[in-house]
């Protein structure tokens, strides 16, 4: 049996929806295609990403967020970089309609406190704050259920692979070139070649960058990265003080970014940022030891943390895209259906080259 919303497709009851059981393996399910209630968006699946944040803290160690209790996975359907296509909407919803493409940012905050009226829904600390894919359920099946507060448009010219990108790694990636507010009054470092940081190259390039250079250990993405028409140079850790020297000429970056999470990694962006430079950390977990006096004080450099984005800055992105004529998509190494998830999660926690995604069999 199915039911058919007014000027869409025909909607199955059911569909199949990907749960992480903690052991590095995938378990497909079929559960109800949700029916939206006030103020919601059932939105049909155009693509979903799979996250880095997926694989270290629900893949592979279930339940988890950094080891402590908290904002743990709940055993809901996975995926939090959902895009695709309006095919309902709820009592109430004034923005978005059936037909309508949206990018689902990827949490629900309460939308009161002062983070969610800047649209920080990340920052949000309600009890009533939930990740989709964490503490409800995601983009990686058929449709999802989404609060038209958390969608933004997603502009024609774009696919929804690209959509899918801009719903987190490419919305931290701009956020944090943001905070440092990249130009091309200066080169730009990305420290860390996985899916985040060739989307901050990709976006220090559309900010105008004079030169955008990567360091990165794995010979399998920094050859990816280098094929890409992203960065100038491409540089190995072992390789990095001499070569960063020579590129630079010994004066540093006036644009650095960390989005390896490693100790190592962000060392390398705050000793090889310039005087006055500026650094941005958004790789998650590690430490981070420095020396302070030379390293930090007297390079008078200022150090920025950031955390994903706001709702209007993954707007603002996805129309500066457009602008810049970038495409997230260049980034995806590796494309799966949902019934391939067992690979998809596999070659992502295995080292991929670049970004996975699932797409739509009918969606595209």
């Amino acid at each position: 049996m199915t039911t058919t919303e007014p000027g869409t497709r025909t909607v199955s009851e059911t569909m199949p929806g990907i749960y992480l059981p903690g052991n590095s393996t995938t378990e497909m399910r079929q559960v109800p295609v949700p029916t939206p209630g006030p103020g919601q968006l059932l939105v049909e699946v155009g693509a979903a990403g799979i996250c880095g944040t997926d694989i270290s803290y629900i893949y592979r160690e279930y339940k988890t967020h950094r080891g402590v209790d908290g904002p743990a996975y709940r055993g809901v359907v996975s995926g939090h970089e959902p895009s695709g296509r309006v095919v309902a909407a709820g009592p109430g919803c004034a923005r978005f309609g059936a037909g309508d493409r949206v990018i689902v940012y990827h949490i629900a905050g309460c939308g009161l406190c002062d983070n969610c009226r800047r649209g920080f829904y990340i920052s949000c600390t309600s009890p009533s704050r939930e990740s989709y894919g964490w503490q409800r359920d995601g983009g990686n099946a058929r449709y999802v259920l989404a609060e038209e507060r958390t969608c933004v448009p997603l502009p024609e010219e774009l696919s929804y692979v690209d959509g899918a990108l801009i719903a987190c790694g490419f919305g931290t990636a701009y956020e944090g070139l943001r905070r440092i507010r990249v130009s091309g009054e200066g080169d730009l470092l990305v420290v860390g070649l996985g899916p985040v940081g060739l989307a901050a190259g990709m976006i220090g390039r559309g900010m105008g960058a004079r030169r955008v250079i990567g360091v990165e250990p794995s010979d399998v993405r920094r050859e990816w990265a280098g094929s890409l028409g992203i960065f100038d140079a491409t540089v190995a850790p072992d390789e990095a003080d001499a070569e960063l020297d020579r590129l630079t000429g010994g004066a540093g970056f006036a644009f650095t970014i960390d989005a390896s999470g490693s100790a190592p990694g962000r060392s390398t962006a705050v000793e090889h940022a310039a005087e006055w430079g500026h650094v941005s950390f958004i790789g998650e977990g590690g430490r981070f030891d420095s020396e302070v006096s030379d390293t930090l004080l007297h390079k008078q450099l200022t150090l920025h943390a950031s955390w994903v984005t706001s709702l209007q800055a993954m707007s603002e992105l996805a129309t500066n895209l457009v602008a810049w004529e970038l495409r997230p998509e260049a980034v995806v190494s590796d494309r799966f259906t949902l019934d391939e998830a067992d690979q998809a999660f596999a070659l992502a926690a295995g080292g991929s080259r670049g970004k996975v995604v699932f797409v739509s069999d009918s969606l595209q």
